[in-house]
């Protein structure tokens, strides 16, 4: 057994000591402490004394909320966008990682940190969705907007685009534009080409 040291009075980080509070199974000195949080633990006095017990446990909380929080947005829309975006971009068992990282789809390297996207694409609109403007092409400024959910709808890879007077759109949005039924429109066009299904 050691020679016994009394810590009692004695501050170590966030700990300030107490009382003893007897020995461990190997004989060690424990300690009641009271953390500057207001919380009282028992710690080892060989722990205390060489720093690795600096607190109740609350300043290694604090770290990593500091870390995950860094930028204040942790948990809010925008960043939760930024997140699923780079996760169906990078890990494999994503949903709907087959439609985005597996056909090489990518988010760009100055968008891995979220203060930049944030930067670049300021606060997301209410109910508005992240879209690549150019559907294979990657995540960067250059090709992404944001969208209402109808625009998004319109830009899938799956959707019938029709060129009709150096345009180009989907078949929901020609309907709009023309103020013909879609089902109406969609009938005639497989039946007609562009010129007669829009004019009939």
């Amino acid at each position: 057994m050691g020679k016994f040291i009394d810590l009692t009075g004695q501050k170590f980080g966030r700990l300030t000591v107490l009382s003893e509070a007897g020995r461990d199974k190997h004989g060690k000195g424990m300690w009641l402490c009271e953390c500057e949080c207001g919380t009282q633990k028992v710690v080892n006095g060989c722990a205390l004394r060489k720093g690795d017990t600096r607190s109740c446990g609350c300043l290694s909380r604090e770290l990593l909320d500091k870390r995950n929080h860094k930028h204040g947005m942790y948990g809010a829309p925008i960043h939760n966008v930024w997140k699923a975006m780079r996760r169906r971009c990078r890990e494999i068992n994503f949903t709907s990682y087959k439609d985005y990282g597996g056909r090489g789809i990518t988010v760009c390297e100055q968008w891995d940190k979220f203060e930049n996207f944030y930067a670049d694409m300021d606060d997301r609109p209410e109910k508005g969705t992240i879209e690549r403007i150019d559907n294979n092409g990657n995540y960067e400024l250059a090709n992404c907007k944001w969208a209402t959910q109808k625009e998004q709808c319109r830009n899938k890879r799956n959707n019938r685009v029709i060129k009709y007077g150096g345009k180009s759109q989907c078949l929901s949005a020609w309907a709009e534009e023309l103020g013909i039924n879609k089902n109406t429109l969609r009938d005639r066009l497989n039946r007609y080409p562009p010129q007669l299904a829009f004019n009939m």
